[in-house]
């Protein structure tokens, strides 16, 4: 799993692995060329690719998620937190804010977040 990242057209179709999963290889690429304009051979090869990644599983021809949606965003937010802002919340929370106001609700929910982290630290 070294390598989490994955382009719109990949999310696009891991979208529909994890909203219909599991999932027969043959149901995703009659999905995937009714979605996406693929081919089959090109649904096979990027299922293939995200399965080496680590995201997905194939067996016997059903395709199941190895990381949930939830997991793979929460992984790959962590991994861009790290590489840009040497790990530090607060950087990239002032680097964003910087650019884009927080709403009332979205300060709010970030306070909830932070005391929840406090109860449980």
């Amino acid at each position: 799993m070294s390598d989490l990242r994955m382009g719109a057209i990949e999310s696009q179709f891991a979208d529909i692995i994890w909203n219909n999963e599991p999932i027969s290889s043959a149901d995703l690429a009659k999905q995937s060329a009714e979605r996406l304009n693929w081919k089959k051979t090109t649904s096979y090869t990027v299922l293939k690719r995200l399965c080496d990644k680590g995201i997905f599983q194939n067996k016997k021809g059903i395709v199941t998620s190895i990381l949930s949606r939830e997991d793979f965003y929460s992984m790959q937010s962590e991994k861009f937190v790290e590489e840009a802002f040497h790990g530090s919340l607060p950087a990239f929370l002032a680097a964003f804010t910087a650019r884009k106001s927080l709403t009332p609700e979205e300060v709010a929910e970030l306070r909830r977040l932070v005391e929840e982290y406090k109860e449980e630290n």
